[in-house]
């Protein structure tokens, strides 16, 4: 008797433990959700890299905002992601301090002045064209974190497998005004999609007409993150009627055909 409860007792420990590590799932509690055009509170008190209270409204100056949700002290992605964002910045004509501001927005509580300061050199060091200033890695409380990061659709969880916290690579553009413009998905956004992101956030006030004609000629995904040429969209839609209409009369080709052949086979 005693032997079976203990072995009911252990199976019942085991399906906990195994239940607890199947809890977690990064896939189903981390994303985006869509929400265009949100308002996202720019008057926040955060701490900057050298431990200064600044808001992101004081940071952004009246630009458009590439705000960067990230660990500053992470092992994994979050570097590749800020180099791949000052790759695709390198690749396009628009200047941070210039004509808009970088945010390296902290979203582990845990993280101060300390790690966004360390992880803010290391990356002016890779790209040393960020020592003109622009570019700024912010830490906060959770409160002020979470408004941010709901006010966004962000949704990040602790991972109690790897000790950190689970969250997608993005970066979202913000308008001077501080409305959600544009998410741009992937460890490297491309120059192309993030000058047409800055061009739209900027409302006129950056870029040349040129860069507003393009933008015209695009169009945002918001599932991809993406922008595609709608000339090109245009041209794959044409394609496919063509193809349809050219199916649809080829059918009728062969059925006038058939029916040919159906009469001359019933005259004596």
């Amino acid at each position: 008797m005693r032997t079976a409860a203990f072995t009911l007792a252990l199976a019942l420990l085991v399906c906990a433990g195994e239940a607890r590590a199947a809890a977690f799932d990064p896939f189903s509690v981390t994303g985006i959700d869509q929400k265009p055009d949100a308002f996202i509170p720019l008057d926040l008190p955060f701490h900057d890299e050298a431990d200064r209270v600044v808001t992101l409204r004081q940071l952004g100056g009246g630009k458009p905002i590439v705000l960067a949700p990230v660990l500053h002290n992470c092992p994994n992605i979050c570097g590749v992601t800020l180099s791949g964002l000052m790759e695709a910045i390198e690749g396009q004509s628009f200047r941070p301090a210039t004509d808009f501001t970088i945010v390296a927005f902290g979203i582990d509580a845990g993280e101060g002045p300390k790690e966004a300061s360390a992880s803010l050199k290391q990356l002016k060091r890779r790209f040393p064209s960020l020592t003109n200033g622009g570019v700024h890695a912010l830490t906060g409380e959770v409160a002020a974190i979470h408004s941010v990061t709901d006010a966004l659709g962000y949704r990040y969880a602790w991972d109690p497998d790897i000790g950190q916290y689970a969250h997608d690579a993005a970066v979202a553009v913000l308008t001077p005004d501080g409305r959600l413009s544009r998410w741009l998905y992937g460890l490297a956004p491309t120059s192309g999609d993030l000058k047409l992101a800055l061009t739209e956030a900027g409302e006129g006030r950056i870029g040349s007409w040129q860069d507003q004609l393009l933008l015209l000629c695009y169009h945002y995904d918001p599932l991809t993150g993406r922008y595609s040429s709608l000339i090109l969209i245009a041209l794959r839609v044409a394609c496919g009627l063509v193809a349809i209409l050219g199916i649809g009369v080829l059918v009728i080709l062969l059925l006038r055909e058939c029916r040919s052949k159906d009469a001359g086979r019933r005259l004596p």
